[in-house]
């Protein structure tokens, strides 16, 4: 029996923010490489998972929610997520199941109208909907776009992932290895810590837009007890933002680094001492210097 030719491709995920992008990419990687929150906007940079078998690589690329941006951030995340669609063997338009296409989702369909890369439909969260709405669903959308297919999936419980997976090893080309078999994604460390934190930061702090938060990493070492001493701050933009993430006598700033520190450890495979610092800059979203100093770079992408 002939061997099948190893495929391998890149994917990105595109979709209006908080459809479900970084849950997918987790849930096919098998671990938490993207951040999950339920407020909008939580994926900055281009997140690369690396999804491997015997038969095929697969690259994943969770850009950041494509919407019509505020401020020079928000063009720096919309530019990211344009870009991804240059340089992808395929692309996967999520929307939500339990919400009527918006203005959000049409303003992703006029960029997908300019691409010749196939263009899978994918239809997330189908666990909180009527099984006879899909129909309907699908039609209302593939109306708007002649899509190379669609596939109705649940993120979060794993429903028909499988499925999906398939279909697109289907439309990768032949390829070499581009990453080794246990790789997950091609971030450094101390890029997955930061996140893991702002996580932590943007779920317990519900008062605060996600914007407003930044999270640098200063340093990881071993100490002397064989524990990673991992240092960070995070940056705000108010004062009164500050007080929030500090809380009444530390309290919040305790929880968040408890928490971050257990999701560290899972990943680093090792026990972490966690020291958190906070540092307000003002308005640092709108500031070119300060945007590339906490990692938001063109020549990313």
């Amino acid at each position: 029996m002939t061997k099948q030719p190893f495929k391998s491709g890149f994917v990105a995920i595109v979709g209006r923010p908080n459809v479900g992008k970084s849950t997918l990419l987790n849930r096919v990687i098998g671990q938490k490489i993207a951040i999950m929150s339920d407020k909008a906007q939580t994926t900055r940079n281009k997140i690369q998972g690396i999804y491997t078998t015997d038969e095929a690589q697969i690259v994943f690329i969770d850009t950041p929610g494509i919407h019509k941006p505020k401020h020079r951030l928000g063009d720096f995340m919309v530019d990211s997520a344009l870009s991804s669609l240059r340089e992808v063997d395929a692309i996967l338009f999520m929307v939500n199941a339990s919400e009527k296409r918006g203005p959000g989702d049409n303003f992703v369909i006029e960029k997908l109208k300019h691409t010749k890369t196939p263009v899978f439909l994918i239809i997330n969260k189908i666990d909180e909907i009527h099984p006879d709405a899909l129909f309907e669903i699908i039609t209302d959308y593939s109306k708007e776009l002649d899509f190379t297919a669609v596939v109705p999936i649940s993120a979060l419980n794993g429903n028909n992932v499988e499925t999906l997976l398939e279909q697109v090893v289907g439309y990768i080309p032949e390829g070499p290895k581009f990453y080794p078999d246990d790789q997950v994604t091609d971030h450094p460390e101390y890029f997955i810590v930061s996140e893991l934190i702002r996580e932590k930061v943007l779920k317990l702090t519900r008062e605060e837009i996600p914007h407003s938060v930044a999270v640098v990493v200063e340093s990881m070492k071993k100490n002397e007890h064989d524990k990673i001493q991992v240092q960070a701050t995070i940056i705000v933009e108010r004062s009164s933002q500050k007080g929030i993430i500090i809380g009444k006598s530390g309290s919040m700033l305790k929880k968040i680094g408890s928490m971050a520190r257990r999701d560290i450890e899972l990943m680093l495979g090792n026990k972490v001492y966690l020291e958190l610092w906070i540092k307000v800059k003002k308005d640092w979203r709108d500031k070119q210097s300060s945007l590339q100093d906490f990692g938001y770079r063109k020549d990313d992408y």
